[in-house]
Protein backbone atom coordinates (compact mmCIF):
# COMPACT_ATOMS: atom_id res chain seq x y z
CA UNK A 1 0.00 0.00 0.00
CA UNK A 2 1.10 3.59 -0.48
CA UNK A 3 1.18 6.79 1.50
CA UNK A 4 -2.73 7.47 2.19
CA UNK A 5 -3.42 3.95 2.75
CA UNK A 6 -0.86 3.56 5.61
CA UNK A 7 -1.70 7.08 7.26
CA UNK A 8 -5.29 5.84 7.29
CA UNK A 9 -4.47 2.46 8.50
CA UNK A 10 -3.02 4.11 11.67
CA UNK A 11 -6.71 4.75 12.87
CA UNK A 12 -5.98 8.13 14.09
CA UNK A 13 -3.13 7.38 16.24
CA UNK A 14 -0.51 10.27 15.86
CA UNK A 15 2.50 8.74 17.03
CA UNK A 16 1.59 5.16 15.16
CA UNK A 17 0.65 7.75 12.09
CA UNK A 18 4.01 8.88 12.25
CA UNK A 19 5.67 4.95 12.33
CA UNK A 20 4.02 4.08 9.56
CA UNK A 21 4.68 6.54 7.30
CA UNK A 22 8.51 6.85 7.68
CA UNK A 23 8.72 3.36 7.74
CA UNK A 24 10.13 2.46 4.38
CA UNK A 25 13.19 5.41 4.81
CA UNK A 26 14.09 3.19 7.60
CA UNK A 27 16.38 0.07 7.42
CA UNK A 28 16.24 -2.67 9.56
CA UNK A 29 16.30 -1.86 13.23
CA UNK A 30 17.57 1.52 12.83
CA UNK A 31 14.67 2.76 14.62
CA UNK A 32 15.12 2.10 18.53
CA UNK A 33 15.78 5.92 19.21
CA UNK A 34 12.24 6.77 17.95
CA UNK A 35 9.36 7.00 20.83
CA UNK A 36 7.49 3.57 21.42
CA UNK A 37 4.34 4.43 19.37
CA UNK A 38 6.25 5.51 16.33
CA UNK A 39 8.48 2.43 16.57
CA UNK A 40 5.23 0.38 16.63
CA UNK A 41 3.82 2.28 13.74
CA UNK A 42 6.67 1.32 11.60
CA UNK A 43 6.28 -2.58 13.02
CA UNK A 44 2.51 -1.93 11.84
CA UNK A 45 3.60 -0.66 8.28
CA UNK A 46 6.32 -3.60 8.26
CA UNK A 47 3.40 -6.32 9.08
CA UNK A 48 1.00 -4.86 6.12
CA UNK A 49 3.48 -4.60 3.57
CA UNK A 50 3.65 -8.50 4.77
CA UNK A 51 0.19 -9.13 4.21
CA UNK A 52 -0.18 -7.07 1.19
CA UNK A 53 2.87 -8.79 -0.08
CA UNK A 54 0.84 -12.51 0.33
CA UNK A 55 -2.13 -12.03 -0.90
CA UNK A 56 -3.93 -12.80 -3.95
CA UNK A 57 -5.35 -10.10 -4.83
CA UNK A 58 -2.38 -7.70 -5.48
CA UNK A 59 -0.57 -10.22 -6.98
CA UNK A 60 -3.43 -10.45 -9.43
CA UNK A 61 -3.61 -6.75 -9.81
CA UNK A 62 -0.07 -6.81 -10.17
CA UNK A 63 0.13 -10.13 -12.94
CA UNK A 64 -1.69 -7.88 -14.85
CA UNK A 65 1.36 -4.94 -15.25
CA UNK A 66 4.09 -7.41 -15.06
CA UNK A 67 4.76 -7.62 -18.26
CA UNK A 68 5.22 -3.52 -18.97
CA UNK A 69 6.37 -3.01 -15.59
CA UNK A 70 8.32 -6.35 -14.11
CA UNK A 71 8.90 -5.50 -10.60
CA UNK A 72 7.86 -2.15 -10.59
CA UNK A 73 4.45 -3.56 -11.00
CA UNK A 74 3.86 -4.04 -7.22
CA UNK A 75 4.86 -0.66 -6.30
CA UNK A 76 2.48 0.57 -9.16
CA UNK A 77 -0.49 -1.41 -7.83
CA UNK A 78 0.38 0.39 -4.42
CA UNK A 79 -0.27 3.63 -5.87
CA UNK A 80 -3.47 2.81 -7.88
CA UNK A 81 -5.06 1.50 -4.62
CA UNK A 82 -4.32 4.79 -2.95
CA UNK A 83 -6.30 5.96 -5.81
CA UNK A 84 -8.97 4.21 -5.50
CA UNK A 85 -8.96 4.56 -1.52
CA UNK A 86 -8.61 8.39 -2.26
CA UNK A 87 -11.77 8.69 -4.93
CA UNK A 88 -13.93 6.34 -2.45
CA UNK A 89 -13.05 8.10 0.27
CA UNK A 90 -15.84 8.85 2.20
CA UNK A 91 -17.06 4.78 1.82
CA UNK A 92 -14.24 4.50 4.55
CA UNK A 93 -14.30 7.88 6.87
CA UNK A 94 -16.82 10.60 7.52
CA UNK A 95 -13.44 13.01 8.01
CA UNK A 96 -13.20 14.73 4.22
CA UNK A 97 -10.24 14.18 2.49
CA UNK A 98 -9.01 17.76 2.09
CA UNK A 99 -9.26 18.00 6.13
CA UNK A 100 -7.90 14.38 6.87
CA UNK A 101 -4.69 15.31 4.45
CA UNK A 102 -4.04 18.85 5.83
CA UNK A 103 -4.07 17.65 9.46
CA UNK A 104 -1.73 14.39 8.41
CA UNK A 105 0.82 17.66 7.17
CA UNK A 106 -0.10 19.70 10.15
CA UNK A 107 0.82 15.88 12.38
CA UNK A 108 4.37 15.75 10.07
CA UNK A 109 4.90 19.05 10.94
CA UNK A 110 4.72 18.74 14.44
CA UNK A 111 6.88 15.81 14.14
CA UNK A 112 9.72 17.03 12.12
CA UNK A 113 12.85 17.03 14.38
CA UNK A 114 12.27 13.05 14.20
CA UNK A 115 11.73 12.66 10.91
CA UNK A 116 14.37 10.73 8.84
CA UNK A 117 15.72 12.71 6.36
CA UNK A 118 14.77 11.19 3.36
CA UNK A 119 11.42 12.71 4.56
CA UNK A 120 12.41 15.75 5.61
CA UNK A 121 13.58 16.23 1.54
CA UNK A 122 10.32 15.32 0.22
CA UNK A 123 8.28 17.07 2.87
CA UNK A 124 7.83 20.60 0.90
CA UNK A 125 7.22 18.81 -2.88
CA UNK A 126 4.69 16.82 -1.19
CA UNK A 127 2.93 19.31 0.87
CA UNK A 128 2.65 22.19 -2.10
CA UNK A 129 1.98 19.52 -4.64
CA UNK A 130 -0.41 18.27 -1.95
CA UNK A 131 0.22 14.43 -3.73
CA UNK A 132 -1.95 12.35 -1.26
CA UNK A 133 -5.17 14.54 -2.09
CA UNK A 134 -4.37 14.35 -5.87
CA UNK A 135 -4.27 10.55 -5.55
CA UNK A 136 -7.96 10.74 -5.79
CA UNK A 137 -7.72 12.28 -9.86
CA UNK A 138 -6.22 10.34 -12.71
CA UNK A 139 -4.22 13.47 -13.17
CA UNK A 140 -2.47 13.55 -9.72
CA UNK A 141 -1.96 9.51 -10.33
CA UNK A 142 -0.24 10.60 -13.42
CA UNK A 143 2.15 12.90 -12.15
CA UNK A 144 2.95 10.59 -9.16
CA UNK A 145 3.93 7.85 -11.90
CA UNK A 146 5.73 10.54 -14.25
CA UNK A 147 7.82 11.01 -10.70
CA UNK A 148 8.61 7.23 -9.66
CA UNK A 149 9.72 7.32 -13.97
CA UNK A 150 12.08 9.99 -13.22
CA UNK A 151 13.28 8.92 -9.98
CA UNK A 152 14.08 5.34 -11.95
CA UNK A 153 15.87 7.69 -14.99
CA UNK A 154 13.43 6.58 -16.74
CA UNK A 155 14.18 2.75 -16.68
CA UNK A 156 10.70 1.42 -15.24
CA UNK A 157 8.58 3.04 -17.82
CA UNK A 158 5.83 3.37 -15.21
CA UNK A 159 4.75 7.05 -16.41
CA UNK A 160 2.67 4.46 -18.92
CA UNK A 161 0.93 2.69 -16.56
CA UNK A 162 -1.80 5.34 -16.34
CA UNK A 163 -3.06 3.62 -19.54
CA UNK A 164 -3.35 0.76 -17.81
CA UNK A 165 -5.20 1.99 -15.12
CA UNK A 166 -7.17 3.55 -17.79
CA UNK A 167 -8.22 0.37 -19.50
CA UNK A 168 -8.35 -1.78 -16.72
CA UNK A 169 -9.89 0.85 -14.67
CA UNK A 170 -13.29 -1.40 -13.26
CA UNK A 171 -10.87 -4.64 -12.71
CA UNK A 172 -8.35 -2.81 -10.93
CA UNK A 173 -11.05 -1.05 -8.66
CA UNK A 174 -12.96 -3.84 -8.07
CA UNK A 175 -9.88 -6.21 -6.46
CA UNK A 176 -8.72 -3.10 -4.28
CA UNK A 177 -12.47 -2.58 -3.21
CA UNK A 178 -11.93 -6.49 -2.12
CA UNK A 179 -8.91 -6.67 -0.58
CA UNK A 180 -9.17 -3.44 1.19
CA UNK A 181 -11.79 -4.76 3.30
CA UNK A 182 -9.27 -7.82 4.58
CA UNK A 183 -6.91 -5.09 5.01
CA UNK A 184 -8.50 -2.97 7.08
CA UNK A 185 -9.68 -6.41 9.62
CA UNK A 186 -6.18 -7.27 9.46
CA UNK A 187 -4.49 -3.93 9.96
CA UNK A 188 -7.43 -3.50 12.88
CA UNK A 189 -6.83 -6.58 14.89
CA UNK A 190 -2.53 -5.84 14.39
CA UNK A 191 -3.29 -2.28 15.74
CA UNK A 192 -4.95 -3.26 18.71
CA UNK A 193 -2.54 -5.89 19.61
CA UNK A 194 0.30 -2.88 19.38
Amino acid sequence: MNFLAHIYLSFNDDEITIGNFIADSIRGNKFKHLPERVQKGILLHRDIDTFTDSHPIPKLSSKRLHKNYSHYSRVIVDIFYDHFLAKNWETYSTVPLATFVDDFYDLLEDHYPILPDGVKRMMPYMISDNWIFNYAKMDGIARVLNGMNRRTKNRSKMNFAILDLEEHYDAFKSEFTEFFEELLVFSRQKFISL
